[in-house]
């Protein structure tokens, strides 16, 4: 399978990655191993999990397989999201004794959603503590995972901490992450990208998003995962498997495939602007709030109403499995309209917030 190199590491990582979030009935792990292991069988080499994926069974999962790869190279993600450095060395030493390994290839501090949350892993010590564990051998490359803004995330990333990201990019989102896409690319770090099918949206909605498609793809699926791949600065994209048959999928999209024209690329992205302005594109121009209300990701949700079937449990859906947020938390929307005045996409953002906070109301779940 096509590699890339990721960053300076030496490392060569299959374009293709194998996320471990999606499992079916997940408390089967022999079946579930038995997936990851044909993905290594089809190729595929980065395997990507964490604590908590799938009722916290993907790392046994995960682990199970890679007791059964004997032969060959392949590099494992995991991740951790405390902020205290005994609690991730702690976590860290699970997730070996789970995983069945003695380092951990990239290790993740995960979820940095916002520049508050990075400080907040700098002064209570987990990124001290991952750099020593790599020290001792347990760590090999201390890398990030984020939802930060383009430009947010260059900073960070500048600050020579980690040797890679993963993050989110796809045909939908790709405004807000080209700064840090070219940052990393500056550095020469390492990318992964998470949600390259936009979570099911793009698949979900086909016949909407065919334009994605170039004169040989045989499907909207092989074309976002192209497009994803197609940029120089990603290293891998990272797609949710729970069936052989999507592992088949993927690798053929990638087999013998050369990256999109520039002027391929180009076409989608001005259709993009063109047919989905309605749509958020995360830029966070409408930060700060005075209310503090998180309003790039609770648009980011309403994205998933429209794209979707316009049902509200999309959001929901949306605001629990991808952000651990709430609907409520759009409830401290005062309606000032200082961010409609800075959005650029002149959206209607509080129409949105009140729209979504009535949800808490209805408590879907």
């Amino acid at each position: 399978m096509w590699t890339k190199s990721y960053g300076k590491t030496g490392k060569q990582i299959t374009v293709i990655g194998f996320g471990g979030m999606r499992f079916d009935h997940p408390e089967d792990i022999e079946t579930n191993a038995e997936i990851v292991l044909y993905s290594y069988q089809r190729g595929i080499n980065y395997f990507d999990t964490a604590p908590g994926y799938c009722s916290d069974k993907s790392e046994d999962i995960m682990g199970a397989a890679f007791r059964q790869m004997q032969s060959g190279t392949f590099y494992v993600s995991t991740k951790c999201m405390a902020a205290e450095g005994g609690q991730l060395r702690r976590t860290l030493e699970k997730s070996l004794k789970r995983l069945g390994l003695e380092k951990i290839d990239f290790f993740h501090i995960w979820c940095v959603i916002t520049p508050e949350a990075w400080q907040q892993r700098i002064k209570g010590g987990a990124v001290a503590a991952a750099h020593k564990a790599k020290e001792e051998g347990l760590i090999e490359h201390v890398v990030v995972s984020s939802h930060l803004r383009g430009d947010e995330l260059s900073k960070l990333l500048a600050e020579g901490q980690v040797e890679g990201v993963t993050l989110g990019y796809c045909a939908v989102n790709f405004p807000y992450r080209q700064k840090a896409l070219a940052a990393a690319a500056k550095m020469n770090l390492g990318v992964v990208t998470m949600n390259p099918l936009a979570g099911g949206l793009i698949p979900q909605n086909a016949e909407r998003f065919d334009f994605l498609r170039g004169p040989n793809d045989r499907s909207v699926v092989e074309a976002a995962l192209r497009f994803n791949v197609s940029h120089p600065a990603v290293t891998c994209a990272l797609v949710g498997f729970s069936k052989k048959q999507h592992i088949d999928e993927a690798v053929a999209a990638v087999e013998n495939f050369q990256p999109y024209s520039r002027q391929h690329i180009a076409a989608v992205r001005r259709k993009v602007r063109r047919t989905f302005n309605d749509l958020c594109t995360g830029c966070g121009y409408c930060l700060p709030c005075p209310s503090d209300v998180p309003i790039p990701r609770l648009m980011d949700a309403y994205n998933h109403k429209l794209l979707g079937d316009g049902s509200s449990q999309a959001i929901v859906d949306r605001l629990h499995w991808h952000w651990s947020e709430d609907p409520a938390a759009a409830e401290a929307c005062s309606l000032c309209g200082q961010c409609e005045e800075r959005c650029t996409q002149h959206l209607p953002i509080g129409e949105r917030m009140q729209e979504i906070a009535a949800l808490a109301k209805k408590k879907l779940k």
